[in-house]
């Protein structure tokens, strides 16, 4: 029997892209396969960056249908990609093979040209970016580049809304007043009465101050939180509006209502809105609050903004140049919902290093939260990268953590230590072990939850600061890393053996940065006046599947001192304190099975086993990995 999976050819055109569209679960079904399916066959060889800017699909999802038709055997595995054979004649069936690009050469359909008169203006921007703050990704920042800046003044300047007249920027990231600033020195005088720009972040504020100052154009800056209505004094003061909004539906609605509210009352007021690509349901959403706020298109161009690091969105979004009307108005109050993206994220996504083909789940409830965190730490099976993104995991799938087994300790290695291993995802299963899996015994039904823990009495308390004397816990901070970045290289070696990340420096940097956003949850055990004798670090992280929030010892080491189990049950019990404080009642800790002594701590303290992770070594043979 023929295996349809990997010779298309048995299997009807439509039935492949149907077939494909389902094991990604691509919202846009079919026809988004066949928007890559024809991409690919106009752009080849292309990058999955650039099969994501011509689609509009974002990155994660262009490598994941990637990989899909890989598997089918329409893709080369080379990259950049090409079709096989396969898969041209695929694309011949389903009546694609005709290759005709009418996009203009020019301006490469953003419709916009850069005068050669404002390079110098995009020189200078450049530098600025440079000295600027950096882009927050958390709050969905990502700064367009220095051409794009210049596109927007442009576009401004194309539209009549300047020269003259008084400008407001929702939210500046990018700079964009500057480049009105910069554009106007370089022409030879201010091309706006007024700019106010409004944003939340005192850095980028400071900056645009510092900067505009020498440059002629008048620049107002307001720090203001835009969950709140926009101060009296804003209201309806302003000609043109502009706004970058976070990524979502709900951050284009609030952006854009601000940016509304700042607006003369009347119709034909411009209000300049970018947005990065989204599915057709989403950008449905998006659409109907542009329509709520009684706003409508004027124009709009794909790709015309252009971003650094922006890496998910193939690193570019659209322009949309909307008018005001007789209905406009903004009815928006106070907003207290989630906003960015990140606080919608409800799923994984699997990324895989390109180093050494580690799978890693990065979103909710993983160690990494962001793909930016991922490669900031880099990955903790080499320490390299990049990554490439891969499927979302399915919101009825649990990740299974299963890392490199940890090496056993050495005589030298803390006793009491759990390294915080990463979530790297074991492969799918093939179809022989999902048949052994359907006859094999069911498991046995879950121990009924016990509470093996409470806060010690002043007594106990009392007993324990006595027997882990002269050590002290307190929260960790700057002073501290040079010891921690030695007790987490032990940690690694401990848990990943001869794969380890084992320079102290390395960790001391990462836990630097780490400590940067926060500190809370990171606990030392000191003799006071000394370096840290041990080591804590509890994080909170959220449950993908119930959305129920837990902690995770993410660390826990103790130098090889005397009272050596008395100063780590003071640092648990330091822990799991904090969670207490946090309002959280479920706590994970992982260990190496042959750590017996830490292993007897968590016992001690009442944690139960629950998993166990396997792992097997295969003979190695020429030509095999």
């Amino acid at each position: 029997m023929t295996n349809a999976r990997r010779h298309p050819r048995s299997t009807p055109a439509d039935s492949v892209l149907t077939e494909v569209a389902d094991a990604v679960r691509l919202q846009e079904g079919p026809p988004g396969v066949r928007s890559v399916l024809r991409a690919l066959r106009r752009l080849a060889p292309a990058s999955t960056k650039e099969l994501s800017r011509a689609t509009g699909l974002p990155v994660p999802i262009v490598a994941a249908l990637g990989n899909e038709l890989r598997r089918r055997g329409l893709v080369t595995e080379a990259r950049p990609s090409r079709l096989t054979e396969a898969g041209a004649e695929l694309v011949a069936r389903l009546g694609m093979d005709l290759v005709l690009d009418a996009t203009c050469r020019t301006c490469d359909g953003r419709e916009l040209v850069i005068p050669d008169v404002l390079d110098e203006a995009v020189t200078r921007l450049r530098a600025l970016m440079a000295s600027g703050p950096a882009a927050d990704m958390s709050i969905d920042q990502s700064h367009c580049t220095a051409e794009t800046k210049v596109r927007r003044v442009l576009a401004l300047l194309t539209a009549g809304a300047l020269p003259g007249g008084s400008l407001l920027l929702i939210g500046d990231d990018d700079l964009v007043s500057l480049a009105v600033a910069v554009v106007g020195d370089v022409l030879g005088g201010p091309i706006v009465e007024r700019v106010t720009v409004v944003d939340i972040s005192p850095e980028i504020l400071e900056h645009i101050q510092k900067t505009a100052a020498a440059l002629g154009t008048r620049v107002e800056t307001v720090q203001h939180d835009l969950r709140h209505p926009l101060p009296a004094g804003l209201h309806g003061q302003h000609d043109v509006a502009m706004t970058d909004p976070p990524y979502t539906p709900e951050g284009a609605r609030l952006f854009l209502s601000r940016a509304v509210e700042g607006l003369r009352p009347g119709p034909a007021h411009s209000v300049f809105f970018s947005f990065g690509g989204k599915s057709p349901d989403e950008m449905l959403e998006v659409q109907r609050e542009i329509m709520a706020l009684g706003l409508v298109t004027n124009g709009y161009v794909r790709n015309f903004n252009e971003y650094e690091g922006s890496g998910i969105l193939g690193g570019v979004g659209f322009f949309q140049h909307l008018l005001t009307t007789t209905s406009t108005s903004s009815r928006q109050g106070e907003f207290s919902g989630p906003l960015y993206t990140g606080d919608k994220r409800t799923r994984q996504r699997e990324y895989t290093c390109a180093a050494c083909d580690a799978r890693i789940l990065v979103g909710p409830g993983a160690r990494w939260t962001s793909v930016a965190a991922l490669r900031g730490d880099g990955c903790p099976q080499c320490g390299k990268g990049p990554f490439r993104p891969g499927r979302l995991v399915p919101a009825e799938e649990p990740p299974a953590p299963a890392g490199p087994a940890p090496a056993q300790p050495s005589s030298a290695a803390p006793a009491a230590v759990t390294g915080a291993t990463a979530s790297v995802v074991t492969a799918a299963p093939t179809a022989a072990s999902a048949v052994t899996a359907s006859v094999a015994p069911p498991p046995a039904a879950p121990a009924p939850r016990t509470y093996g823990w409470r806060p010690p009495t002043e007594a106990d308390r009392a007993a324990l600061a006595e027997r882990a004397r002269p050590y002290v816990t307190r929260q960790a901070d700057e002073r501290d890393l040079p010891a921690i970045g030695r007790f987490e290289a032990e940690i690694a070696r401990v848990s990943f053996g001869e794969d380890a990340i084992d320079d102290p420096a390395r960790w001391e940097s990462r836990l630097g940065r780490a400590m940067e956003k926060s500190k809370e949850g990171m606990i030392v055990a000191h003799r006071p006046g000394e370096e840290p004798a041990g080591w804590c670090w509890v994080s909170i992280n959220q449950n993908a599947m119930t959305g129920d929030r837990y902690a995770n010892f993410r660390s826990l080491a103790v130098s090889p001192v005397d009272n050596r189990g008395d100063v780590a049950e003071l640092l648990l019990t330091a822990g799991l304190e904090f969670c207490l404080a946090n309002g959280i009642t479920e706590v994970v800790g992982r260990v190496h099975v042959g750590n017996v002594p830490m292993r007897t701590v968590y016992r001690k303290f009442g944690f139960d086993p629950t998993s166990l992770s396997m792992k097997l070594f295969l003979p190695k043979e020429d030509g095999v990995r």
